[in-house]
């Protein structure tokens, strides 16, 4: 049975949308909440700054959020101790711990079972199974969010990932979205501000409705 989770109603108009030519300007993020790609989509054009200098406390660059049977969890991707003064442009992948093996099982784990995890795992899964320590973790950011944007019908929107913008915050509030439905929102209660890649594999081809219903 499904969960009891309230809704608003998946509005068939956009969101609020700007004029051609207005960008938005993001911080560097890895695998995002659907908050992020709902601002996104509300511009013709983004601009993702991975300029700014290293921070080892920003650790949203490399990380997401996704939930298994237990609740949130966080996932990490390792990265190369950069030198000083380097920028997160300049940062690389690292292979510590098999991560592009135990990455993909863990969100198979936590996914599996979800209606449409089989139908865009093939998709998402081998960017994450083919990355390889010395990949600039920009690059391998820019490959799934191309992915995600593919999936979500935002092919239409000029996304620059930029080595030279500094970008800490972002160019306008994120949009609240309504809660959706999650597989283990019967057990677990419904559970904001996970990545994309939940509200994908859990509403599948309605995700892009979803996107479009959020509000400033």
């Amino acid at each position: 049975m499904e969960p009891n989770i309230p809704q608003r109603p998946l509005v068939s108009h956009p969101l609020i949308t700007h004029a051609p030519g207005e960008v938005i300007s993001l911080p560097p993020r890895l695998l995002p909440s659907a908050a992020y790609y709902a601002l996104m989509a509300s511009y013709p054009e983004a601009g993702v700054g991975w300029g700014g200098r290293y921070d080892r406390t920003d650790k949203d660059t490399h990380r997401f959020r996704i939930a298994d049977t237990r609740g949130p969890l966080t996932l990490t991707v390792p990265i190369a101790k950069p030198q000083g003064g380097a920028r997160w442009a300049d940062v690389e992948l690292s292979d510590h711990g098999r991560w592009q093996e135990t990455m993909p099982t863990a969100l198979e784990s936590a996914y599996g079972r979800t209606p449409f995890f089989e139908f865009y795992a093939d998709r998402l899964l081998p960017i994450i199974a083919n990355a390889r320590g010395g990949d600039k973790l920009i690059d391998f950011a820019s490959a799934l969010d191309s992915a995600v944007c593919g999936i979500l019908g935002l092919t239409s929107h000029r996304i620059v990932h930029s080595a030279t913008e500094v970008v800490k915050t972002p160019g306008a509030p994120l949009p609240e979205l309504p809660p959706y439905w999650q597989v283990r929102a019967g057990t677990l209660g419904f559970i904001p501000g996970l990545s994309i890649l939940d509200l994908i594999f859990n509403l599948g081809p309605e995700a892009p409705l979803l996107i479009r219903a959020a509000t400033r």
